[in-house]
């Protein structure tokens, strides 16, 4: 064999999955097979009823599959027991959704240290630190309804990353907002995933990043 073709065969993948698929009503929808590297970035762009978020919420151990598996680290999501899979995914994954859903009566501080909290010890230097690196440290002990939407979704950002997770999923984080502000959120997102060493994938329809990932699959073309 070829040095570089075992190098590839020992390499371990941080997200595999094998033939999965949904079954709505009378329609399956089948996805294509994903091979994601430790550290990658991945964009899945499909139209409304493609299927995006199903696969994002299979992915993230939300949704079972009809048929397949998916393993995150060499673990087979659906094999662990519900109580096993929500521990696992509180330590391994962050989410960013389209629409940030956050506690009201909670500052923008309060919120983050909450996320911490129902997953591990509350680490105040690290809520600080991501901060800072929005430029949001000023709006810390500010109400959370005060924000926009743009530094909500930055927000969102930060609650996904600060208990250092493995992997971030991302579902249309950039639909809602403007031009200046997606393109912000698109960079903090692929920028703070690389340093952190965090894997991102993005699942949207919006066209406007799609030539900031070269790695991209298109569930259009399945």
């Amino acid at each position: 064999m070829e040095l570089a073709y075992i190098i590839g065969l020992n390499q371990k993948k941080l997200i595999r999955t094998n033939n999965i698929s949904v079954k709505y009503g009378e329609i399956d929808i089948k996805f294509p097979n994903i091979n994601l590297d430790y550290g990658g970035q991945m964009l899945i762009m499909g139209k409304s009823g493609s299927g995006k978020t199903s696969l994002l919420n299979i992915l993230g151990g939300l949704l079972s599959p009809q048929t397949g598996n998916v393993l995150v680290n060499d673990t087979d999501l659906f094999s662990m027991s519900n109580n096993k899979r929500d521990n696992f995914r509180g330590q391994q994954i962050g989410f960013v959704f389209q629409t940030p859903h956050f506690i009201k009566s909670l500052s923008v501080n309060d919120n983050l240290k909450f996320s911490q909290y129902m997953s591990s010890k509350v680490n105040q230097p690290k809520i600080d630190m991501l901060l800072k690196k929005v430029e949001l440290n000023h709006l810390k002990n500010s109400s959370i309804q005060n924000l926009s939407v743009g530094e909500k979704q930055r927000i969102s950002i930060i609650r996904a990353l600060v208990n250092q997770p493995s992997i971030i999923f991302a579902d249309e984080p950039t639909s809602a907002l403007d031009d200046n502000s997606c393109y912000n959120v698109v960079d903090l997102l692929t920028n703070l995933s690389q340093e952190n060493n965090t894997t991102l994938v993005i699942v949207t329809h919006d066209k406007r990043i799609k030539d900031k990932f070269p790695n991209q699959i298109n569930l259009n073309d399945f």
